[in-house]
This record gives C-alpha cells, structure tokens and sequence, in this order.
C-alpha cells in the first residue's frame, strides 16, 4: 500500500511539473495575447479582423504542430520533441517584442502556435504513458492537473502583464512580452527536469500504426467545434470588457479568475470525467463553457464577467481532458501519440478559423457580442455531437 501511495504522489508531482509546457504553450503565448491586444491593437492600429488573424495564425502553427507531433516523436523521442516544442515557444514569446512588422509577427505568432503544440500534445502522452496502468479515474485527475498548467500560465500572466502595463502607463505591450518570456524560461527548466522522470512511450510497430479513425470520430468532431467556439471568447474578451467600460484592474483580477479556476478545473472535473467516460464528459463540460461564453454578453457588470471568467477557467481545459480520456479510452496505448494528435489536428482546425471568423462577425456587426453568441451556438453544438460517440464496451 505505501509503495502504491508513494507511485501515485511520484505521478502527481510528474504531472505538475509537465504542466510546465501548457503553462507556456497556451497560457503565456496563447492566452496572454488577449491580455495584450488592447495596447498593441491601440499602438499598431489594428482592426478586429487584424487582431484574430494573428491568433488565426498562432493557430495554424497549432495544428501544423500537431501534424509533426507523431513523426518527430518517433523520429527524436517523446521527450526530446516535447522540451524542444516547450523551448521554442518560450522564444518565439520573446521575439515577439522585438517587432511592430505585422508580417513578421504573423511569423512569430505561426512558430509558437507549431512549437506550441508539440510541447502541449507531447506532455499529454507523457503523462498518460506515466498513469496507464492505473484506473480511469486516476488517469483523469492526472491529466486535468497537466492541463491545469495553461490555467497557471492565465494566472502568471494576468497578474504581470497589467501590472507591466501599468507601469508602462498602457504603452509597454513588448515589456508584456518579455516578462512573459522571463517566466517562460523557468517554466522551461521545470519540464525538462520532470520529463527526466519518465520513459519515453514505446512506439507502435510498423504493422500496427494503422488504427480506425472512425473509432474516436464523433468526440473528435466536437473537439473541433470546440475549437471553434472557445477560442474567440479568449482572443477578445479583453476586448470586450474593456468596450464595457471595465478598467485594468478590473481586467486584471478577472483574468486572475480566469486562472485560478483553470488551474483547479482538472481537480474539480477528474472524478466526474472518470466516472462518465471522455465522451459524455465533454458534453457536460462544453455546454457549461457554452453558458459561461454568453453570460458577459446577457447580462451586464463586474458580477457577471467576472462569474463568466470563472464558468469558462474552470471548464474549458476540462474539454481537454476529457477528449484525451476518450482516447485512452478508445485506442491501445500504443496510439495514443496518434489519437491525441489526431484530435489536436482537428481542434487545430476549429481554432484556425475561431478568431477570424470571430472577428470577421464583429467587423459586420459592430458589435463583439454578437461573436462571443455565435460561439456559445458552436459549443452547444459540439456538445451535442459529443453524446453521439459511443462508449466502448466494458
């Protein structure tokens, strides 16, 4: 029994300190760009189709990642790719205050999103391969951990990034920047010593790599229409609340809920996803993101969008997690690498033409709500087409 406990804590802390990587590639390069655009937006002159293309970019360097993610696996290892991936955003982070060239940050903005991805769908394999012995529940708690790290990235960055602006008097956007990339670099450190904990997953033979697509089709085609619909709200709510007349600290602590709730999300949903299974779990969890994507735009106030930030921070890397579940539930752990980047690819997708879209709406429109509604649709779709996909058989 004190050795079962003793591996389950050594999993526990491998997993926090793996988190590192979606600590960097969603929370500092991904979602801190919201915490920046209303100063580079102001200072590049920037439209709101302007500002989503370049999140459009960063995600279709996303799903490029997520193409290479199997073959640089087997090519240099599970962890050597996953470090790489994680460094490299944190570069691609710094180089971006060094620009004001729009197609040079388009660039930038393309690099992080595909070293991004590496480093997020990487570290997930890592930790399933550390926990696939053990029970569906266990699995799920660990995986939302790792994925809470994008929550403790939203933390770091919506605590530094106002006060930079601030101190900058709403100017220092290339500050931002580079304070996100300082906390970038040690988040780096932190991976590399974890993923030393762990084996790298043993390949699938040549004969076996083929594996039927169809069997984790329908959650896959909710992951993309959650790609569609959440990334919008976290590209431009910024944006919105600051139209709505609330002030930087305002903003600030609402993305300091935003954080902490993501942080804490893959606690509070891991027993509930073990029980439920991936998919069904995903229908739960979408329709809750769903709910939280629309409440700043129903109802007015401080209140409500700082209650949306918690709905949202604490569900939508539950999505996450429980897509991977699904996975590990459908597949043999040898394809795990391929499901996991399977899904990402089709996430990638979604996400690619969110924000454009998103914003191309609010151009039409004249109105950011009106993108935020379009979205929460999306997401009550996708969760719809999660309750489709079949549950194995026991």
């Amino acid at each position: 029994m004190q050795r079962v406990a003793a591996e389950g804590q050594g999993h526990l802390g491998l997993a926090i300190g793996l988190a590192a990587g979606p600590l960097v590639a969603l929370g500092l390069a991904r979602f801190a760009y919201a915490l920046l655009l209303p100063a580079m937006s102001d200072d590049l002159s920037w439209s709101y189709s302007a500002a989503g293309a370049l999140n459009t970019t960063n995600a279709a360097g996303y799903l490029v990642g997520a193409l290479l993610a199997a073959p640089l696996a087997r090519a240099m290892g599970t962890r050597r790719a996953f470090l790489a991936g994680t460094a490299v955003t944190t570069l691609a982070i710094g180089l971006t205050a060094t620009t004001s060239l729009y197609a040079v940050l388009l660039t930038i903005r393309f690099v992080a999103g595909l070293a991004g991805a590496l480093a997020f769908v990487l570290g997930a394999v890592l930790v399933a391969e550390a926990s696939h012995r053990g029970s569906r529940g266990r699995a799920a708690v660990l995986l939302g951990v790792y994925f809470g790290g994008a929550g403790a990235g939203i933390v770091a960055a919506g605590l530094l990034v106002p006060w930079v602006l601030e101190i900058t008097h709403g100017s220092g956007w290339r500050e931002g920047w580079i304070a996100l990339a300082a906390v970038g670099v040690l988040a780096t450190i932190a991976a590399g010593l974890a993923a030393r904990r762990v084996a790298d997953p043993a390949p699938p033979e040549d004969h076996a790599r083929r594996w039927d697509r169809r069997l984790i089709g329908w959650a896959v085609l909710a992951y993309t229409c959650f790609g569609l619909g959440y990334i919008a709200y976290l590209t431009f709510i910024s944006e919105y609340l600051t139209d709505q007349g609330m002030t930087g600290p305002l903003i600030a602590g609402f993305w300091a809920v935003v954080g902490v709730t993501a942080a804490v999300s893959g606690l509070a949903w891991g027993p509930l996803l073990g029980r439920v299974g991936g998919s069904r779990g995903m229908a739960v969890v979408m329709t809750a993101l769903a709910v939280g994507t629309v409440l700043p735009v129903v109802l007015d106030g401080p209140v409500a969008a700082y209650l949306s930030g918690a709905v949202v921070g604490g569900s939508f890397l539950a999505v996450v997690t429980a897509v991977s579940i699904a996975v590990r539930e459908a597949l043999p752990q040898p394809h795990w690498t391929a499901g996991i980047a399977f899904a990402t690819i089709a996430f990638g997708l979604g996400q690619t033409v969110g924000p454009t879209l998103t914003g191309w709406v609010s151009d039409v429109t004249a109105d950011l709500g009106t993108g935020l509604l379009l979205s929460g649709a999306i997401l009550v779709v996708g969760a719809g087409v999660a309750l489709v996909q079949p549950r194995r058989a026991e």
